[in-house]
């Protein structure tokens, strides 16, 4: 059941049947409390205000909730925030009017919408971050809201650079393609990627465990990698061509390109043709998410990797909200386990893609 709105720690166990790794973080300060309870009962009222439907990897986030919500027969109140801070923040609140069951918030970014956290909690509602998480400053998960589930991004970012380095021999000029300011993957991707090639990457920065696919450590970088531009392109396609189209005239040399998500890379993908140049030979291009579109063009020998980043989280998600309600202890960071695609696998998973 979906009804769509107008205004838009810790113990370690499996997640039985949803394909997912539990992570552990060391906290300081506060452990006493503990996030809103909630009633066990058969259907729910639960809150999902997204961040934005504009690209592949929301539309499929948003599908899989609904999809999950309908066959448990719970009622889902969907928004979208069209990427405003306000608007989002004003949908969790239209939510906590409502006094809906639970909310799962995928936060557009991570200080404004703690505090929208904060508020739900104060109104008695329990709070999941999917895909994306608020600041621990302001926000404590585990006692202000259950915690987060998602990928890790500091890895993904690393896992990318780790494949560039040895795809461009340690030798490139490269341009990124920043996804959302603010917001937790744009912030992780991009310090797990420039971590890697500094040499100052740690497997595990945030005291997590249980990452799908760790990364060794490098000893000394890639001094040879050198980023000689980045810009936000907000995760999307149009934005992220535009953006690389301006990076590009200024940095004729560049030969790389590293995009936060596979949108803004497909859209390098369409400036560097229109220029006559040849993707994957003139410019060698990595992003992160791994969607249908991505995994043809690497195919295509146009992009040469993708990290997954999987977004279809409901399952996942409602079994944690129907766990939590039985009694069960919820760990606070729950890691996706995801792939890694490039030319050797792209092929067999193209048409699984979303």
């Amino acid at each position: 059941m979906d009804r769509h709105v107008s205004r838009r720690q810790v113990v370690r166990v499996a997640v039985v049947g949803t394909g997912v790794f539990v992570a552990g973080r060391y906290f300081t300060g506060r452990v006493a409390a503990a996030p809103p309870p909630l009633e066990q009962k058969d259907s729910y009222v639960v809150g999902f205000p997204q961040i934005v439907e504009d690209n592949p990897w929301r539309i499929a986030q948003s599908q899989s909730m609904r999809d999950e919500a309908a066959a448990r027969g719970h009622e889902l109140i969907y928004s979208v925030a069209n990427n405003s801070e306000a608007t989002q923040i004003a949908n969790v609140r239209q939510l906590i009017a409502q006094q809906v069951d639970f909310i799962f918030l995928p936060p557009l970014s991570e200080e404004p919408l703690a505090r929208a956290v904060l508020d739900a909690k104060a109104a008695g509602i329990p709070v999941l971050c999917v895909d994306r998480d608020v600041s621990h400053d302001i926000a404590t998960p585990g006692e202000d809201y259950l915690g987060f589930i998602g990928s890790d991004f500091y890895q993904e970012g690393a896992r990318a650079a780790a494949w560039l380095a040895q795809t461009m021999n340690g030798e490139a000029q490269i341009i990124q393609l920043e996804g959302t300011a603010g917001s937790s993957p744009a912030m992780d991707r991009g310090r797990g990627f420039a971590d890697y090639l500094k040499g100052t990457y740690t497997p595990n920065p945030y005291n997590r465990e249980g990452s799908a696919t760790p990364v060794a450590a490098t000893s000394g970088g890639f001094p040879g990698m050198e980023i000689v531009a980045s810009q936000d392109g907000d995760f999307n396609r149009d934005k992220g061509r535009e953006v690389f189209e301006a990076l590009y005239d200024a940095n004729p040399n560049a030969n790389a390109v590293y995009g936060h998500n596979d949108e803004m890379a497909l859209g390098a993908i369409n400036a560097l043709e229109a220029r006559g140049k040849v993707p994957g030979t003139d410019v060698i291009l990595v992003s992160i998410d791994g969607n249908r579109d991505a995994l043809q063009s690497i195919v295509d020998g146009k992009l040469g990797a993708s990290v997954e980043c999987n977004p279809r989280f409901g399952p996942a998600s409602f079994d944690i909200l129907e766990r939590y309600a039985a009694g069960e202890e919820i760990p606070t960071i729950i890691i996706n386990p995801d792939r890694f695609f490039d030319a050797s696998n792209a092929a067999e998973f193209v048409d699984e893609a979303y």
